[in-house]
C-alpha cells in the first residue's frame, strides 16, 4: 500500500510540475529574468506557484505533525539543523545558480526527462554525477577531518 501512495503522491507531483510549467525550462527562466521588466516582458507565473506551494506545505506540515507517526513509517525525519553554516549557503549558491544558468532543478528535470528532450537528459546526468562527486568530496574531508584532540590526562 504505501508504494502505491508514493507513486500516486509523486504522479501528483509531476502533474503539478508540468501544469504549472516548472518542468519547461523557458517558463523558468522567463520568470527569473528580472531584467525583462523593465521591458514588460517579464513572466510572473511561477510567482504564484511559488505561494501556492508555500501555503499547501505550511498548512500540510501542519496537519501531519499533528500526527504521533506518519501512516507509512515508525517516526518522522525532519531536519535536525538550525544554524546557516557555510556549506548551507554554498549549496543554496550553486542550486541558484544552477537553475538559473538553465532553468531546471531537480524535481522539473526528473519530469522532463519523460519527454526525453536531450537538454533534460544532459541535465539530468550533470546532475547525477554532480551529486556522486559532492557525495564523494563530504566523505573524503569527513575522512581527513581531525578527530577530537586527545587529552593530556
Amino acid at each position: 500500500m504505501a508504494i502505491f501512495v508514493q507513486f500516486a503522491i509523486g504522479l501528483l507531483f509531476g502533474l503539478g510540475l508540468v501544469v504549472s510549467g516548472m518542468s519547461n525550462p523557458a517558463t523558468v527562466l522567463g520568470f527569473l529574468d528580472f531584467a525583462a521588466i523593465g521591458a514588460g516582458a517579464w513572466d510572473p507565473r511561477l510567482a504564484f506557484v511559488l505561494f501556492g506551494a508555500v501555503g499547501v506545505a505550511a498548512l500540510g506540515y501542519r496537519l501531519v505533525l499533528q500526527r504521533r507517526q506518519p501512516v507509512f513509517a515508525d517516526a518522522f525525519h525532519l531536519p535536525t539543523a538550525t544554524s546557516i553554516d557555510a556549506r548551507l549557503v554554498f549549496g543554496a549558491a550553486i542550486f541558484g545558480v544552477g537553475w538559473g544558468l538553465v532553468g531546471f532543478c531537480p524535481g522539473p528535470a526528473f519530469v522532463a526527462v519523460g519527454t526525453g528532450a536531450a537538454p533534460a537528459l544532459l541535465f539530468a546526468a550533470a546532475m547525477l554525477v554532480g551529486m556522486a562527486a559532492a557525495r564523494a568530496l563530504a566523505a573524503n574531508l569527513s575522512r581527513n577531518r581531525p578527530g577530537p584532540a586527545a587529552s593530556g590526562a
